[in-house]
Order: structure tokens, then C-alpha cells, then sequence
């Protein structure tokens, strides 16, 4: 490929912008556009490839992310400066598009069996804190296991994961927010992934460990067993106790080890963060992808982020499988609506400084790029943030933007994998399940080897192509399902990222 041709990218050929590839300087004529660039244009921003009057569409994928708020010329750089967002009709089909899916032979992996059928692609021991009051005893009842000779009589166990977060208390009792806490660690102590759980409390909170071991009844698989430091004798008592819970769990997980299992026992939750302008382009389509893949595998993939699909969801919509799924993806969309509207925000302010720094404008542009990860399989459910998942294909879980608590709500919902691109550099990883990190740029990826597992940067500089990564994508995913390490789990990131979705009234 020709450095003129490696200088900007057309995405469909109604744009009226297309994306620098490098940062071009003034004077550079985009090759097969009849303009050259009025300034520096930094790599992955937006050159105006037509003259764009005051209040006209900015076009970007085919699709609107913005308005002119001045006269934009040929060869302008667009952006916050002179782009603005407006209320305008998002139309979509009323039936769901057909899907071919790809024809793959049998897809299997290595799993950790359990007796509900399911299959794990970790073997951990958990210890979570239903309050925050016991989250240093969790924390220390967690780094009795933290050392790799602490555990090396368990061979087939990969870890401990101590879960400690900052709620659980001054909420209303079965109020939203509480349920919401209630259902995440029902979700951990029973997911796949975890072999046994130990739930730590202090006793008097609202979140009683009592009613959670009474929900989880219903998930006959899961070892669960709970305590709290007011009847276990104070802070040493309980940790001392809780360390010899966990070893009784420990012996127990490591009498079972991988055996074959197929795919479609595999639940990936799909996450982006730090997003630039080109994750829409090459890493997240690439995303899909391997998305596509699972899913013609009989796997799920969940996406999430329902601010950060404010403005593609017609695209969602279109691909429902139903009207029922549809107007479920809608009403998620009027809820976020009221409640940023309560808060005093918008969804509209949604690109975060690293964002407009690496390109995007609007949330519609990031919306849209970020759709992308959920391929092109139909829309078969929505789901309430860290509701348990009961249907395979491609579905999407209701959840903040933020990447933890979005990345926690899919967790408990059952996702047994993670896969998070990120174009500025983030450095998330999750547990108990694995998280696969996928850099947009060749730069960043280069700069930051020692966090990210895929350079997705080769689409952009145009030595492989979006199938071509998706596939490499599913192949390293079927992986670390088999016990390949992930870069964020060799440096030793999950506990810190297990962050529930707090709303409601902190009293």
C-alpha cells in the first residue's frame, strides 16, 4: 500500500469527513478527494472532505454524528470546535435483517465442568463482601492466597479473587439499587468460573449475606458459604476462620480439571475503553467479528454501555429479532434518558477527554463505533444490568458506560470471558473471568506491549483486515478459555475492578 493511499480513510462513500491514518500536515491532498488539509490534522481525526454549511449533517459510517455550528470548508479539520449535536428522527426497519451466519466445524474448548452443565474457563475461590464494612477483612482473608507458593498445592486452581467494593449499606431496603447489589454477588458466588464462594458480612447491614444464600438456592451448582465479623468474634477472628474456609474450598476446586467442551458454553462480555478515533474502525468492527464467530458457534456475546450506544440504537433496534426484544431496548433507552435528565446531565456529554484528544467528537460518533463490537448477528434479548443470562446469540445488557461497573454487571449476568478494546491505553483486567485487551493503534499497542494481547493497529496501517483480526481475535479467545494468560492477568488486575452499579439514594 502507497503512503498517498495510507493517509486518509473513506468509510462509506456518502461521508463527508474521512479519518487521518497519520497526522497530516497542511498542504496534504488526500488521495481521491478533491480537497487538501487547511491545517495539521492529528492522526485519527476528522478532515472535511466537502464544503458542510451551518446546521448540515456531519457524515460519518453512512450515518450522522453531528452538525455543522459554523461553515465547515474542504480540507477543515472537524471537530468540537465546529461541530454540535441536535435533536433529529433516527429511523430504523421494522424487521430484523437477515444474518448468514459464517459455517464453522465443531468449536470447542478447554472448560472446567460443573454439575449445572455449565462450563468454566477459571477455577477460582472467591471471597466477597456483601457490605463494605468487611472489605478489609475479604482484602486479608484474600492475601493469605496471594503469593504463587500459596497455592501451589492446588495446580488446577487459578486463584483466589477477593471482591471488595464500597456498597451495601445506607440504601433502601429492596430498593433498585439494593437489588442490583444483591443480584451481582448472586451472580459472582454463583458463576461459572467460581468453584466455591465465601460471602463476608458485618452483620447489621441491609445487604444480609442470609437473603443472598437463600436467592442462590436456586443455583443448586454453586458452594457458597457466608459469615460475618460481629458473630464471628471481630476482624482477626473472621479472617483466621476465612482463611481456613478458602483452603477447604481450595481442595475441593483442584479435584476438577479442563476437559472439552463446546462454545457454546462460552459467554463473552464486550467492553471498549479509552476509545480514539479509530476503535470504530478497525478494532471494534474486528471485535464483532470474533463476536459473529462465537455466536455461529452457539456462544454469546453481551453487549453493554447503554450511554455508549446512545445514537446507534436504531441500528440495535433494526437488528431485534423481535418487536418484544425492540421496544425492551427502547425502554432502557427512555429509562437512561429520565435518569441522567434527574441527575442533571445528558447523554449527550458523553466523549470522555482522551476521547475528543484521540478524535471523537460526539457520542453519536462514539456510539457508533462502539455498536460495532456486537457484529452483525440478530438481537435475540435485552437484559437488566447483571440479570442472569438465559438465551445464546448476540444480546444486550443494560449498564453504565463505565467500563468497571459495566465489566461487573456482564460478570454476573454469566460472561466467562472479557474482551476490551481501547485506543488510548486503558489498563482494566477482570476476575474471576479473563479479559482479552485489543489496542485500535500500532503506536499505543508499541508504547503500552506489556498490557495489550492484540494489535488491532495492523487494520489501520493496512497489513491485515477486519476478518482477518476477528478471526485471530476468536482464536486467542478459545485460548485463554483453555488457560492461556491474559496480559492484565499476569500483572495481577481483577479485585480492584469488581465495581457494582450504585443507584439510588445513599441515606
Amino acid at each position: 500500500m502507497s503512503k498517498a493511499v495510507q493517509a486518509t480513510i473513506r468509510l462509506a462513500p456518502e461521508d463527508n469527513v474521512v479519518v487521518a491514518r497519520v497526522e497530516l500536515e497542511p498542504g496534504v491532498r488526500p488521495p481521491g478527494e478533491n480537497c487538501a488539509a487547511n491545517a495539521a490534522i492529528p492522526a485519527g481525526h476528522k478532515l472535511a472532505v466537502r464544503a458542510i454549511a451551518t446546521g448540515e449533517p456531519i457524515i460519518k459510517y453512512g450515518q450522522i454524528i453531528g452538525f455543522a455550528a459554523s461553515p465547515i470548508a474542504p480540507g477543515d479539520h472537524v471537530h468540537v470546535h465546529n461541530v454540535e449535536m441536535r435533536a433529529f428522527e433516527r429511523s430504523a426497519r421494522s424487521a430484523a435483517p437477515k444474518w448468514a451466519a459464517p459455517s464453522l466445524a465443531p468449536v470447542t474448548f478447554q472448560g472446567y465442568p460443573r454439575s449445572n452443565g455449565k462450563f468454566g474457563t477459571r477455577n477460582c475461590v472467591a471471597v466477597i463482601a456483601t457490605v463494605n464494612c468487611a472489605s478489609t477483612v475479604v482484602r486479608q482473608i484474600g492475601a493469605a492466597f496471594s503469593r504463587a507458593e500459596d497455592l501451589r498445592a492446588f495446580p488446577n486452581v487459578d486463584g483466589v479473587a477477593a471482591l471488595a467494593h464500597t456498597s451495601g449499606c445506607g440504601m433502601q431496603a429492596g430498593g433498585p439499587g439494593h437489588a442490583i447489589l444483591k443480584r451481582v454477588i448472586e451472580g459472582y458466588a454463583a458463576h461459572p468460573n467460581v468453584a466455591g464462594a465465601l460471602l463476608v458480612g458485618l452483620g447489621c447491614e441491609v445487604n444480609q449475606t442470609a437473603a443472598i444464600i437463600e436467592d442462590i438456592k436456586a443455583a443448586p451448582h454453586a458452594n457458597v458459604r457466608a459469615m460475618n465479623i460481629q458473630e464471628a468474634g471481630g476482624t482477626r477472628s473472621t479472617v483466621d476462620r476465612g482463611v481456613a474456609i478458602v483452603r477447604e474450598m481450595l481442595e475441593q476446586a483442584n479435584a476438577v480439571s479442563r476437559q472439552e467442551a463446546p462454545a457454546s458454553q462460552l459467554a463473552l462480555g464486550l467492553q471498549c475503553g479509552g476509545s480514539d478515533g479509530y476503535s470504530g474502525i478497525g478494532a471494534n468492527p474486528a471485535l464483532g467479528v470474533a463476536a459473529d464467530l462465537l455466536v455461529a458457534a452457539g456462544g454469546t456475546a453481551i453487549l453493554s454501555e447503554t450511554p455508549e450506544i446512545y445514537g446507534a440504537e436504531h441500528l440495535l433496534i433494526a437488528r431485534a429479532r423481535s418487536e418484544a426484544v425492540a421496544e425492551k431496548l427502547r425502554a432502557r433507552i427512555e429509562w437512561w434518558q429520565d435518569y441522567v435528565a434527574r441527575n442533571r446531565g445528558e447523554l449527550n456529554n458523553n466523549p470522555s477527554p482522551g476521547n475528543k484528544a484521540g478524535g471523537l467528537t460526539t457520542i453519536m460518533e462514539k456510539a457508533l463505533g462502539s455498536a460495532a463490537k456486537g457484529g452483525s448477528s440478530p438481537l435475540v434479548d435485552v437484559y437488566e444490568y447483571a440479570e442472569r443470562l438465559c438465551e445464546r446469540g448476540f444480546v444486550f445488557m443494560d449498564s453504565p458506560g463505565y467500563d468497571p461497573a459495566s465489566a461487573t454487571g456482564q460478570i454476573a449476568s454469566g460472561a466467562n470471558l472479557v474482551c476490551f478494546t481501547t485506543g488510548r491505553g486503558s489498563v482494566f483486567g477482570s476476575r474471576p473471568a479473563p479479559c482479552v485487551k485489543v489496542a485500535t493503534n500500532t503506536p499505543m499497542y508499541d508504547r503500552m506491549r506489556e498490557d495489550m494481547d492484540v494489535n488491532c493497529g495492523r487494520i489501520i496501517d493496512g497489513s491485515s483486515s477486519v476478518a482477518e483480526m476477528g478471526q485471530e481475535i476468536f482464536n486467542l479467545l478459545l485460548a485463554v478459555a483453555s488457560g492461556e494468560r491474559t496480559k492484565s492477568e499476569l500483572l495481577g488486575f481483577g479485585d480492584e475492578e469488581f465495581v457494582p452499579w450504585q443507584i439510588g439514594a445513599v441515606m
